[in-house]
């Protein structure tokens, strides 16, 4: 998808009764912040009438929430082109109301972006109403043909730009976030960084090199890995980059990150965790209870990668439960310990540019 090009087209974002929820995190990416896209408006009837960004974290970004399609069409201060599926349903299948929005939007002439499994194109009635209106359908999760996919070379090895592997210790946890805002913080420092996104936020924020994991053949994952980040060093020369996580390593529901670590051939690792999160997300009970971090870490460091910070995600604590467990972490682990929507990423750069001068060196 990386080829496709929208000129910061105008969309609203679809998040029905979720944008409150872990299940709206495509349309938080998108409200944080997004390089492809120009919001114009969220859907969700729960919380219409409000600032959709002082909802999420107490920023207002001028974004309204509306209670339909039909009322951002007559309130947006711009009509948008496209209509974003800002939700990660189970299984990413169509709930009725999530397809009846979709039909909606192509009624009315909306082009649409869709990243779940379910293909709005293979819908012959969105398809239909698109098609009638001259309107486009990206479903983002279409796999390549096989004849364009890759198999890993170990042409990784010859990659100047160490890569930073942001994972995690369970799915939904803000990976991707910690990624931009540390390729923003490393390029602010002087330290040309460029980050390989790994999932359909990632392209819906303008991401320029990358793939969606999940939609690929698992024989071609590594392959297509590697070939993103040999197509960003090749294009960008970056110093640094920077490798968007997905799911975690033990999560039994979808098991991710050694890709990362050895088709990536990842120099380091920055780890995102939820303190307040017992057991894994849709999960309850003994048998997925997530290990605590620092047996993560150690595992981590069994790949022969060092995680050089962590990253927290507060959603399950209190501000005060957060609090302690970054003081406590911060001692325990001597590393760097942040909170990135509090005070940012600032205290993960020191150490990356360390990695960074003792590999120009070697």
């Amino acid at each position: 998808m990386e080829n496709v090009c929208l000129d910061k087209s105008t969309a609203l974002v679809l998040a029905h009764g979720c944008f409150r929820d872990i299940h709206g995190k495509v349309a938080h990416g998108l409200v944080r912040g997004t390089d492809r896209f120009d919001i114009v408006a969220v859907i969700d009837p729960d919380c219409a009438g409000h600032d959709a960004g002082s909802l999420l974290d107490g920023h207002s970004r001028g974004i309204p929430v509306f209670a339909s399609i039909e009322a951002a069409l007559e309130q947006a201060r711009i009509r948008p082109d496209f209509a974003i599926v800002g939700m990660a349903t189970h299984g990413g299948r169509f709930t009725p109301t999530l397809r009846a929005s979709l039909l909606e939007a192509a009624r009315a002439g909306l082009s649409l972006v869709n990243g779940l499994h379910d293909r709005a194109g293979d819908d012959p009635e969105i398809a239909a109403e698109t098609a009638r209106h001259g309107a486009k359908i990206l479903d983002l999760r279409r796999p390549k043909p096989v004849d364009e996919l890759h198999f890993w070379s170990g042409q990784i090895h010859g990659v100047g730009a160490p890569r930073i592997a942001v994972l995690g210790t369970d799915c939904a946890l803000g990976k991707r976030t910690t990624s931009r805002l540390l390729t923003q913080a490393l390029n602010a420092e002087g330290i040309k960084t460029e980050m390989i996104y790994t999932g359909q936020t990632g392209w819906m924020q303008g991401g320029k090199h990358g793939l969606i994991l999940d939609a690929l053949p698992n024989d071609f994952v590594s392959g297509e890995l590697e070939h993103a980040i040999l197509g960003c060093y090749r294009e960008c020369r970056p110093d640094l980059i920077v490798l968007e996580g997905q799911s975690a390593l033990r999560n039994p529901s979808g098991p991710c990150g050694a890709e990362l670590l050895l088709s990536g051939a990842a120099a380091g690792v920055i780890l995102q965790h939820a303190p307040g999160r017992r057991c894994y997300d849709g999960f309850d009970g003994p048998n997925f209870r997530i290990p605590p971090v620092e047996d993560e870490i150690r595992l981590i460091e069994h790949y022969g990668v060092p995680v050089l910070g962590l990253s927290l995600n507060g959603r399950d604590s209190s501000p005060e439960e957060l609090m302690e467990a970054q003081h406590r972490l911060s001692r325990t682990l001597d590393i760097p310990v942040v909170c990135p929507l509090g005070e940012g990423v600032a205290e993960l750069v020191p150490p990356l540019r360390s990695l960074l001068d003792r590999k120009q060196v070697a």
